[in-house]
């Protein structure tokens, strides 16, 4: 049966970010299709939430308290992953993010800091996973989740745009060498119903502005990206590597645009 290539039995999969948001939402998925689950992120009461949850879809859960942009906790998080379950399967590079900053107000430090979460996090994890992944199971399958920002042009997005845009880049690069033992791809994610969305959701006036600008009429789900990640990582996608998919409701161009100052010359007087 098709429906077959889509399950997850006892495989084992690592997801970052997976107290809140998408990443709960891509645990429970996974979860769902069969998947036993390793969740990280730096907030243990959120991990233990949705470990519960978990376990309620009668898959064993390990809840791994974790900082990505700290490598060496990147190593502790396979390191007990082998310790738990002996073979990780699945990952998904779900932790990311940086907040609207305008051009000018960009900082050095702050564009080097988003490179680290967003880049090079993803790219330590994978490397590491996808050394187990051939070791423990013989292959496996990672998926980067990343934004459509890296490929619209936005106003105060200069620094997360080009971040994302690198690791839709490092996907692609990354993805051949791996083949075909390991899968790598990524999702540019659009406008999903998470906290980081709230205050254009809670605000009647944005949320009208961003549904017109989206042409399903309605923000992205949790489950959206989670149905995405289950197909990459399942054999349903056996023959796709390398890929970055888009998953935003439709849009091609930026639904809310965040104002910035113009710049002007600086005053003689």
């Amino acid at each position: 049966m098709i429906l077959d290539r889509f399950r997850l039995d006892d495989r084992v999969a690592v997801v970052t970010g997976a107290g809140l948001g998408i990443g709960r939402g891509i645990a429970l998925g996974l979860a769902q299709a069969g998947a036993h689950v390793v969740l990280a992120a730096r907030t243990e009461v959120d991990l233990d939430e949705v470990a519960d949850l978990v376990e309620r879809e009668g898959r064993r859960a390990l809840v791994a308290p974790t900082d990505v942009t700290q490598l060496d906790q990147l190593e502790t998080l396979v390191d007990a992953t082998i310790a738990a379950f002996g073979r990780i399967d699945i990952a998904v590079n779900n932790a990311g993010g940086a907040m609207p900053r305008a051009a000018m107000e960009t900082s050095e430090r702050f564009l080097e800091m988003a490179f680290h979460f967003n880049v090079t996090a993803p790219f330590t994890l994978t490397k590491l996973a996808a050394r187990h992944m051939v070791d423990t199971a013989g292959g496996g399958a990672v998926v980067n989740i990343s934004s459509r920002s890296a490929s619209m042009t936005q106003t105060s997005f200069a620094a997360y745009g080009a971040v994302k845009a690198a690791l839709d880049r490092l996907t692609r690069n990354m993805a051949p060498e791996l083949a075909p033992r390991v899968r790598l791809n990524a999702l540019d994610v659009g406008g999903v119903a998470t906290r980081s969305l709230e205050i254009v959701l809670t605000d009647d006036a944005l949320r009208r502005q961003f549904l017109d600008a989206t042409p399903m009429g309605r923000p992205g789900q949790p489950e959206d990206i989670a149905c995405a990640v289950v197909y990459l990582v399942s054999d349903a996608s056996s023959w796709v590597t390398g890929k970055v998919f888009e998953i935003d409701g439709g849009t091609e161009a930026p639904a809310i645009t965040v104002p910035v100052p113009r710049l002007e010359p600086h005053s003689s007087g």
